[in-house]
């Protein structure tokens, strides 16, 4: 890792907010699993913040489903 890599790593954190957004819709991670086509075990990793990255179409199908926006999904940490 070079030196301005570290120092961007460092700058803060990407924060996945889908507790918030499905709590808010009343709905489980396994209704949105079924919705989505994505299996429960990569949403319980996405929504526990382990992922690494984030394919777009995954976002889009995540946002079609719970009706919003990329911006209600994904939160700027900073330190």
């Amino acid at each position: 890792m070079t030196t301005q890599q570290a120092d961007i790593a460092a700058a803060g954190q990407i924060r996945i907010r889908l507790d918030e957004v499905l709590a808010a819709r009343g709905m489980t991670l396994t209704e949105l699993s079924d919705r989505v086509g994505i299996t429960v075990v990569n949403l319980s990793v996405l929504k526990n913040g382990r992922a690494r990255a984030i394919r777009f179409s995954t976002l889009a199908g995540l946002c079609a489903v719970l009706g919003c926006q990329p911006g209600d999904l994904l939160a700027y940490a900073p330190d």
